[in-house]
């Protein structure tokens, strides 16, 4: 049997195109701002999203970090949703090298923050018992809320909270241009009221590497400042932009696909007894559906799926997450679909036994 990965969209391979223009590319020392690939791609991400200027980070968790970095002083507050990947995935480094603190307030099914939540979260300043709030991070799409998608409208009220109260607002944009296709706006229409957003080409994108942010020029003078302290200046990575380069122009309309078999994956996934999902809260590639216990635990399913040469990841222990990408195609999630229900299956007769 053929190996199906819906582990993430992180798992996707550079295109034939990609790879051409990764030989072919110009390259320089950009640490010195001479790399005319990288300049080319900062610059045209930055026009994509309506910013002033653009900054090639390695990763997004990178832009998280540099962007905090950036925004606040040691012992700031920062809010998030208490979904966040910041707060989830990123290995602490929001306290641990930014040495802020993290207030979480609670996300909707989409990853949205209702702005009463928020604005009771904020902290005013000169207070000397509390850290000042300083930063919002809002996500989208949202990872661990079903790949949930913000409006600009969504955006906005959250934003116009943070901005009232003085404080900045990041995007974790990671798959930003997924929630563009799902909307059917442009990209720059989802960022216009924040202050800065980072997004990822590493991901449904299938770049090999890359985070681009994007905001001010000021602030990316000073983002370039702390990706330099935390090791992210590179030297010939016109290769690495190269590729991003090719994505902007010719991978962002697929996502479409990718949609569209989540959908067909959560439609599948929700007539297998024991599993359990709502098929039309997908609206991007992420698909996380709820085990029965009468299944077992997510870490039983998982074990079982790989058996079978199905490869997902788990959120937490009664959940499971599956992820398409441009390596997964419709026949695969039907093939997917068929081993999940055998596998779930089988896992229901052993524990009823």
């Amino acid at each position: 049997m053929s190996v199906i990965d819906l582990r993430s969209d992180t798992v996707t391979k550079p295109t034939d195109e990609m790879r051409r223009a990764m030989a072919n590319a110009e390259v320089g020392d950009d640490v010195f701002k001479e790399d005319p690939s990288i300049n080319r791609l900062q610059e045209r991400a930055a026009e994509m999203l309506g910013k002033e200027a653009g900054l090639l980070m390695a990763s997004g968790t990178m832009s998280n970090l540099v962007a905090i970095l950036a925004h606040c002083q040691r012992g700031d507050e920062i809010v998030m949703g208490d979904q966040a990947h910041i707060f989830w995935n990123e290995s602490g480094g929001a306290s641990g090298l930014a040495a802020v603190q993290i207030r979480l307030v609670p996300n909707g099914p989409q990853g949205e923050i209702d702005p009463g939540d928020l604005a009771e979260a904020i902290r005013p300043r000169g207070n000397i018992h509390t850290p000042p709030t300083t930063l919002l991070c809002l996500e989208n799409t949202h990872n661990r809320c079903s790949g949930g998608v913000l409006t600009p409208q969504d955006t906005k009220r959250a934003a116009d909270v943070a901005h009232a109260a003085g404080a900045k607002v990041h995007l974790d944009g990671a798959r930003l241009f997924n929630a563009a296709v799902a909307l059917e706006v442009p990209a720059k229409e989802l960022v216009k009221d924040v202050d800065d957003v980072s997004f990822c080409l590493s991901k449904a994108l299938s770049c090999p590497v890359g985070s681009v942010m994007c905001g001010s020029q000021e602030f990316i003078d000073e983002a370039l400042r702390w990706r330099k302290m935390v090791g992210g200046g590179m030297r010939q990575a016109g290769v690495l932009a190269a590729a991003g380069l090719v994505a902007l122009d010719s991978m962002v309309d697929r996502l479409a696909e990718d949609h569209a078999n989540a959908r067909r994956l959560a439609h599948g996934l929700a007539n297998i007894d024991g599993l359990s999902v709502d098929p039309d809260s997908i609206q991007t590639n992420i698909v996380i559906f709820d085990v029965d216990e009468s299944v077992g635990v997510a870490a039983d399913v998982i074990s079982a799926l790989s058996r079978e040469d199905v490869l997902v990841s788990t959120p937490g222990k009664h959940s499971i997450r599956m992820v398409t990408h441009r390596h997964v195609d419709g026949g695969d999630i039907d093939e997917a679909l068929s081993r999940t229900s055998r596998v779930v299956g089988g896992l229901r007769s052993a524990n009823k036994g």
